[in-house]
């Protein structure tokens, strides 16, 4: 089964899945978005297996410096086409499993998916 991490490379979360995939001897395949960015049709499938407004990162500077207007457009018609213009505003690492899909790093939530 193929695992991706998807992420920007000097995310400190990133960095934490990325050390503990590895150190459990998974093996995976690394998207990192400020170089490859982000196609409609995987955030559409992301979109499809968890509720779209957990893959905001709102505590990140990134989400501050979008307008406010812009933010108050976001709803689930246009989430796809927002995530794909903003990539960097997304919740790290998420890590795509099979048709498994987790957002944010959580050791206890990786160990149960990998165990």
């Amino acid at each position: 089964m193929t695992t991706i991490v998807y992420g920007i490379k000097n995310c400190d979360s990133v960095r934490n899945a990325k050390s503990w995939l590895i150190e459990n001897n998974i093996e995976f395949s690394f998207h990192d978005f400020q170089k490859n960015g982000l196609e409609e049709q995987i955030a559409a499938r992301w979109i499809k297996k968890v509720q779209w407004d957990s893959l905001l990162n709102r505590r990140g500077i990134t989400w501050r410096g979008i307008d406010q207007k812009t933010k108050d457009q976001i709803d689930k018609v246009t989430i796809v086409n927002f995530l794909c213009n903003h990539p960097i505003v997304i919740k790290r690492p998420i890590l795509e499993h099979g048709e498994l899909l987790l957002v944010g790093f959580n050791e206890t939530n990786y160990q149960k998916l990998f165990n």
